[in-house]
C-alpha cells in the first residue's frame, strides 16, 4: 500500500483555507499514486481550538466541513484520514469531541474518537472534549489497521515508568488484530522532542510487530510550535520514510517494500531550535494579520538575535528597528545597532529619549521631593522605550516583538509596560546562554550581521552609570543551570544546590525571585515554547499565595 504522509500547517477557525490546503494535498498524493493520504490532528479545524468549541456554531461548521471535504474529493482514488472537532451524541459531559473521518469516494467511511485527553504542560483537552469510551479497527482491503490520535498512542505501559493513563488504546486495538498503526498527531515542539517521539514509537512498533505511520502537524499557533517531523516506521522500528522539520512537506511511503520518501531535518538541536522560533514567528505574525514589525535596537545580544529571527521569518523589508538611546547609554550601543541594521538591511531610526525622560523626572520632582533615585528612575527610562514603541505601532500598524529572554523573565529582569510591550516575545523562552548559540547560528545565515563587539559586551540594561547584569546575578551559566532545575525538572533549592554544587543561598536567592515574579509573567507578550516548560499557558501559578519549600 503507498501511504502519504500529509504535513501542513493549518490555521485555527480557517475552515475554508484549512479545506483547500488539505484538497490541495490529497490531490497531489493522488497524483503521485496514493492508495492513502493521512493528514495531522484536528487539521481541519486548526490546533489547539481551546475554547473555540465551546460555541456551539464552531462545532457545526467543523462537522459540516468534514461532509465539504468528502464531496471536494470525492473523485480523488485514495482514502484521506484528516482530524477534526465532532458532535459529542453521549447525554453528559462535553459537547465536542476531538475525532478522526477517514474518507474515500464522497463518503465518510468510518470515525474514531481520541481516547485519552491530556492535561498537562500547553494541553487542556478535557476542558474542551469527551472522551471516546471505546475505538474501532479501521478495515481496508489490505489490513486492518489501528487508527488513533496523538495521546492515544502516547501511553505505552512498557515505555513509560509511570504511565499517566488506566487505559492503552493502542494495545486494545492491536489485540483486536490491527497490522499497521496509524497516528495523527499535533505534537508541540521543544528541546528533545523529535528524538524522545522517534524512540517512543520505535519501542511500540518493535512490541507489537506492526509497523506505524505518524503524521504530525507543522507550524504555529500563538505559543506552541509544531515541529512535523513526521515518519513511517516498518515493525522493527526502522524508519522508513520522513518528512522535514519546520515546513510542510508531502512524503510517501510504501508499506510493502518499506521503501519512502527521506527528507533532511536539523540533526543539532539549537539549529532546531531556530528554526522553530522562526516558524513560531512567521506564522503568529502571518495568522494574527499582520505584515511589518518593530524591534527595539540596544545594541545588546537579545534585540540582535530577535531581528535577525524575525528578517527570517517576514523578510527584511518588513522588519523596523528603534533605537532609543537614554542617559546611560552607551555610544557603542548606538553605534553597534546601526552597524547590525544596516548589515541585515532593515530600516532603522533613532529615537533618544533623553529629552521625555529629563522632563519626566522635572514633572514628578514635586513628588519624589526628599527621595533619593533608585529603581523608579530607572524604570521610567525602559517605560519611555516602551511608550516609544507602542507610540511607533500604532501609527504604521507594526506588531512590537519584545526581546527579553527566559533567564531574565525568570528572575523578574524586566519591567512591565516598559521593555515587556510588545506582541510577541520570540526569544522568552531561550535561556542566556542559549543566546549566544542562536546568534552565533543566526551569524553563519546572515555575513556576520550582529557585529562581534555585541558578543563580547557585558550584559547590561544600561539604566544607571556603569550598570551589568552580573552586580545582581551570577554568571548566566551558573543562572541557567538552576532555573533549568527549578523550571523544567521542579527541583528543590536544595537538590540543585547539590547537584550543582552552589551555595543553598545563592539558590534561594533565584528561587524567591522566579516565584516573586509570577505577576510580571503572567501580563508578558506571549513567547515561543522551545523548552520541556516554557512561561505561559504550559506554567500555571498562583500569583497571591505564600507556599515556600523551605521556610
Amino acid at each position: 500500500m503507498r501511504i502519504a504522509l500529509a504535513q501542513i500547517n493549518p490555521t485555527v477557525g480557517d475552515f475554508s483555507g484549512n479545506l483547500a490546503l488539505i484538497a490541495r494535498f490529497a490531490g497531489d498524493a493522488a497524483a503521485r499514486r496514493a492508495d492513502m493520504a493521512v493528514f495531522p490532528e484536528l487539521c481541519i479545524t486548526g490546533y489547539p481550538p481551546r475554547d473555540l468549541v465551546e460555541k456551539p456554531d464552531f462545532v457545526e461548521r467543523s462537522e459540516a466541513a468534514v461532509n465539504e471535504l468528502a464531496e471536494a474529493t470525492r473523485d480523488l482514488p485514495l482514502s484521506i484520514v484528516a482530524g477534526y472537532v465532532g458532535r459529542s451524541h453521549e447525554r453528559t459531559g462535553k459537547r465536542a469531541t476531538n475525532s478522526a473521518a477517514v474518507l474515500r469516494g464522497g463518503q465518510v467511511v468510518m470515525r474514531q474518537t481520541k481516547m485519552l485527553l491530556p492535561t498537562y504542560d500547553v494541553f487542556d483537552e478535557s476542558r474542551n472534549f469527551v472522551p471516546g469510551n471505546s475505538q474501532s479497527l479501521w478495515r481496508t482491503e489490505n489490513e486492518d489497521i489501528a487508527l488513533t490520535i496523538c495521546e492515544d498512542a502516547w501511553n505505552d505501559k512498557e515505555f513509560w515508568h509511570r504511565p499517566l493513563y488506566g487505559r492503552d488504546p493502542v494495545d486494545e486495538l492491536m489485540a483486536k488484530g490491527a497490522k499497521m498503526l496509524i497516528s495523527i498527531n499535533a505534537s508541540p515542539f521543544h528541546l528533545g522532542k523529535r528524538a524522545l517521539r522517534d524512540e517512543m514509537f520505535r519501542a511500540m512498533t518493535r512490541r507489537h510487530n506492526a509497523p506505524a505511520i505518524v503524521v504530525n502537524q507543522v507550524g504555529g499557533n500563538d505559543q506552541i510550535v509544531f515541529d512535523g517531523t513526521s515518519f513511517a516506521m516498518d515493525a522493527a522500528g526502522n524508519v522508513i520514510a520522513s518528512a522535514a522539520s519546520f515546513r510542510e512537506d508531502l512524503v510517501m511511503v510504501d508499506t510493502t517494500t518499506c521503501e519512502g520518501d527521506r527528507h533532511a531535518d536539523p540533526a543539532d538541536e539549537c539549529e532546531a531550535v531556530y528554526e522553530a522560533l522562526v516558524l513560531g514567528a512567521r506564522d503568529y505574525i502571518r495568522k494574527c494579520g499582520f505584515r511589518r514589525v518593530l524591534i527595539g535596537l540596544s545594541g545588546g545580544i537579545d534585540s540582535s538575535l530577535t531581528a535577525v529571527i524575525a528578517v527570517d521569518a517576514v523578510g527584511r523589508e518588513n522588519v523596523g528597528g528603534v533605537a532609543m538611546p537614554g542617559p546611560f547609554s552607551s555610544e557603542h550601543s548606538v553605534a553597534d545597532a546601526r552597524a547590525m541594521a544596516e548589515r541585515l538591511g532593515v530600516s532603522f531610526d533613532c529615537v533618544p529619549i533623553t529629552p521625555a525622560y529629563d522632563e519626566m523626572l522635572r514633572t514628578l520632582a514635586p513628588v519624589f521631593a526628599g527621595r533619593r533615585p533608585d529603581v523608579t528612575e530607572e524604570n521610567i527610562q525602559a517605560r519611555l522605550r516602551g511608550l516609544t514603541l507602542m507610540s511607533l505601532s500604532n501609527k504604521f500598524g507594526a506588531l512590537v516583538l519584545t526581546t527579553g529572554n527566559k533567564s531574565e523573565l525568570a528572575v523578574g529582569y524586566c519591567t512591565l509596560y516598559g521593555d515587556m510591550c510588545g506582541g510577541l516575545a520570540i526569544i522568552s523562552d531561550v535561556p542566556k546562554t542559549m543566546v549566544y548559540s542562536l546568534s552565533r547560528i543566526a551569524n553563519r545565515r546572515h555575513n556576520n550581521a550582529i557585529p562581534e563587539s555585541v558578543f563580547q559586551k557585558a550584559p547590561s540594561a544600561e539604566l544607571r552609570p556603569d550598570q551589568k547584569d552580573s552586580d545582581s546575578l551570577p554568571p548566566y551559566d551558573v543562572l541557567d543551570g538552576i532555573l533549568r532545575l527549578y523550571i523544567e525538572e521542579s527541583c528543590a533549592a536544595a537538590e540543585i544546590a547539590s547537584e550543582l554544587s552552589l551555595p543553598i543561598e545563592l539558590v534561594r536567592d533565584i528561587v524567591k525571585k522566579v516565584d516573586r515574579n509570577e505577576y510580571k509573567r503572567q501580563q508578558a507578550a506571549p513567547g515561543l515554547k522551545v523548552t520541556s516548560k516554557a512561561f505561559g499557558i504550559g506554567r500555571r501559578f498562583p500569583i497571591a499565595q505564600r507556599y515556600s519549600e523551605y521556610e
